[in-house]
């Protein structure tokens, strides 16, 4: 059964403008008595002409100006650690936020263009076993524009090239569903027109399966690529994998996913992490493939060769076996694709860098 969320006003927990949407922004400007139009334009001086400070805003009155210095900062992220794999298409960075705490962000390049996974916690109190993000557990929530400013940061690196992020994937450090209003926020502005400007359809976002947020999600009936983290089939095994199935159980996650499906009338991504002798059985790939069936849902199955991470034991599957596993899924009449594995040399899995840079932060 559906369960319905209570109504919530984002806290204003902190000063940056870039956790700001863009009808809070004119908001804002209202209620000091500013016409509400200027949010176009300082939109457009923050997203498209990516400036750092308020003065640079020539087309603004100076006195907007000094109302906008004086209640926000344009935040900015410090580069820790830029770490750059050795064929190019994946870079890794490490950024420092104002409060000393750290976050990861990672760019790829894809045939199609750039691609930036960015983070949503600082840590992460969800506990997968198989996760490095989760080390230390969750030390903050981000604000938006926290999220936003990764976004902003990445691009500003690729401006030197004439480039432009492409996509946009909630898969970093995080459970974006344990940040949602900060999330939908931060969504809002990267797909508004005067903001970042990617296409709905150009995004994607993961959970572990939280269903309360889950049935929000689905009301909000954007057009934003939805994935869950499935990683095993029976309640017993995926209890041990991820401890959230003990609150969110199978028979609780999946008609979520379903009401999604019929809601929104959109596919939905199981993410399925192949750990070695643990999930990566042909018998496990038929089971998965009768609880699609069973429950009558619209999926794609991504199957992940999961990095190895030295504080966890798990170890990757064969490369054989991987095969052998979306084979037996197609061969079910399952949609199913190999994530392209991309950074193996530089700290691929989140959590990683972190982890290893900044050891007090993870303990």
């Amino acid at each position: 059964m559906k369960k319905k969320k209570q109504k919530e006003t984002r806290p204003n927990k902190g000063n940056s403008i870039y956790s700001l949407t863009h009808e809070e922004l004119k908001n804002w400007l209202v209620e000091n008595g500013e016409p509400k139009f200027r949010a176009t334009q300082i939109f457009e001086w923050l997203y498209q002409k990516r400036v750092e400070y308020f003065e640079e805003m020539t087309n603004l009155s100076k006195g907007l100006r000094e109302k906008l210095n004086n209640s926000f900062s344009i935040t900015t992220l410090e580069t820790v650690v830029e770490q750059k794999s050795s064929d190019g298409r994946t870079m890794k960075f490490l950024f420092e936020m104002h409060d000393g705490y750290t976050i990861e962000t990672v760019l790829m390049k894809h045939d199609y263009g750039y691609s930036v996974c960015v983070t949503s916690q600082v840590g992460c109190r969800i506990g997968c076993t198989f996760c490095a993000s989760s080390i230390g557990g969750l030390k903050r929530q981000l604000e938006s524009g926290e999220i936003v400013s990764q976004v902003i940061k990445v691009q500003k690196a690729l401006d030197e090239r004439n480039e432009r992020v492409s996509s946009i994937v909630l898969m970093g450090i995080g459970e974006p569903f344990d940040n949602y209003d900060e999330i939908i926020a931060f969504l809002r502005t990267i797909n508004h027109d005067k903001g970042i400007n990617i296409g709905a359809r150009h995004i994607t976002l993961s959970t572990s399966g939280i269903v309360p947020r889950i049935y929000d999600f689905a009301d909000e009936k954007t057009q934003i690529n939805f994935a869950v983290s499935l990683h095993a089939v029976t309640n017993e095994r995926r209890s041990k994998l991820m401890p959230i199935n003990k609150a969110y159980p199978l028979e609780k996650l999946l008609p979520s996913v379903k009401y999604y499906n019929e809601t929104t009338g959109r596919r939905v991504t199981f993410e399925y992490g192949l750990l070695g002798g643990e999930n990566d059985s042909v018998e496990e790939a038929k089971d998965l493939a009768n609880l699609i069936k069973d429950y009558d849902l619209n999926i794609h199955v991504n199957l992940i060769p999961v990095n190895f991470v030295p504080e966890r034991n798990y170890v990757r599957t064969e490369r054989s076996q991987i095969f052998e596993f979306e084979r037996t899924l197609k061969d079910e009449g399952i949609n199913a694709t190999i994530r392209r594995e991309q950074g193996h040399d530089i700290d691929a899995a989140c959590g990683q860098l972190r982890a290893k840079e900044r050891k007090r932060e993870t303990r």
